[in-house]
């Protein structure tokens, strides 16, 4: 088994008032190069938690951290306007809760990060500023939300 020291929130940045179903994923990731989904799990709107790659396997889903990391993508992630936003359902929220002490828990020691987390420190001050952020993926602060 690969170590893992980090588990990598994403949202899927889709508008919260479209699906997208894990087969349209696929394509999409497809359509980049991958061989299959880059994310570990995807968590549906409804909460429903799907394994996408076995956790053995390296993720395709956060450049430079993909060897020892879990990717989890939830579905969502801006608003009906396309801007981003933290979309979660309830049920989302609980099953990403549930995922994720399960996964530590596994992988002992391991942080909790959002992919806008894993961004370059433009200015060296040892802290991931909005401003610094490549993406705002997943929409919410992750840090805050499972120390």
């Amino acid at each position: 088994m690969r170590p893992i020291n980090r588990i990598v929130i994403h949202c899927s940045a889709t508008k919260e008032t479209q699906q997208y179903e894990p087969a349209q994923m696929l394509r999409d990731h497809k359509a980049r190069g991958f061989a299959t989904y880059g994310y570990h799990y995807y968590i549906r709107r409804t909460g429903a938690i799907i394994p996408l790659r076995p956790e053995a396997e390296p993720g395709a889903h956060a450049k430079g951290y993909n060897a020892h990391s879990i990717g989890i993508c939830y579905e969502g992630g801006l608003s009906a306007f396309g801007k981003a936003k933290d979309t979660r359902t309830d049920p989302q929220k609980e099953a990403l809760r549930e995922l994720v002490e399960a996964l530590k828990r596994k992988y002992s020691g391991c942080s909790v990060v959002g992919h806008r987390d894993l961004s370059p420190d433009l200015d060296g001050d040892g802290i991931i500023e909005p401003q610094e952020w490549v993406k705002m993926c997943p929409c919410f602060n992750v840090k805050a939300e499972f120390r």
